[in-house]
């Protein structure tokens, strides 16, 4: 059984918000996408990307596969319209297949396991996790530094040929959760305040994506906010 809540908020700075999700437990598909690139194309960004998974998961391909299509389409739409601007979209996605999950990411939106323990599944593609992997900075400092939000890997941006894909795949078992989010929410919220919220369970997954939320806009605020719980039971 799957138990799952989903949320968007523009927060409370922008207005507009270039977050797309899918959410769709009889497919199996849940996913999150934060787009960018200027006026009105981080959001059409983030809905093709959103659209075109969504699509090729329906036709029967691996997730990986269909992120990899996606990235392909979102870069021939970019080269049709022959614009200045750049369009591009992190993504961040689960998929449920009976007995097995399988999750991949691209960009800075984050996926989270729990159960027992809650922990970050998904790395970033971003400079400051570079640097943190290259032990050039502190991990602590990480949410202060003026480059946080620059990205190395995009779906748009990076060509199809050169993107890199995480993946991650386990087998579904009772008790474990999957919180999907875009950088919106975990710009103010640690993994410690992630997690408090997620895994407690007096709440439905519903109320706890309300929660985290309300929380995220109180901590920060300052971009579009996407939240997805999944629960298996």
């Amino acid at each position: 059984m799957i138990e799952f809540g989903h949320g968007t908020h523009v927060g409370l700075r922008r207005s507009r918000n270039e977050d797309a999700y899918y959410a769709d437990p009889a497919l199996g598909l849940f996913l999150v996408a934060d787009g960018m690139g200027g006026h009105q194309h981080g959001e059409v960004a983030s809905a093709l990307a959103r659209d075109a998974v969504v699509e090729e998961i329906r036709g029967g391909a691996p997730l990986i596969d269909a992120v990899r299509r996606a990235a392909v389409q979102l870069e021939s739409h970019a080269r049709r319209s022959h614009d200045a601007l750049p369009m591009g979209t992190t993504l961040a996605a689960l998929k449920i297949d009976q007995e097995t999950y399988e999750l991949v990411w691209v960009g800075d939106s984050r996926i989270y396991a729990f159960g027992e323990h809650f922990r970050q599944v998904s790395h970033d593609h971003s400079l400051v996790q570079e640097l943190i992997s290259a032990g050039r900075l502190d991990p602590a400092l990480a949410a202060r530094h003026p480059q946080r939000n620059v990205l190395t890997q995009a779906l748009g941006i990076t060509t199809a040929e050169q993107i890199h894909v995480g993946v991650a795949r386990g087998a579904c078992r009772a008790g474990t959760g999957f919180l999907l989010c875009t950088d919106g929410l975990t710009e103010g919220l640690d993994d410690a305040a992630l997690a408090r919220t997620a895994r407690r369970t007096d709440l439905a997954a519903q109320e706890c994506v309300d929660h985290l939320l309300l929380d995220g806009l109180e901590a920060s605020g300052n971009d579009n906010l996407t939240v997805i719980l999944v629960r298996l039971s």
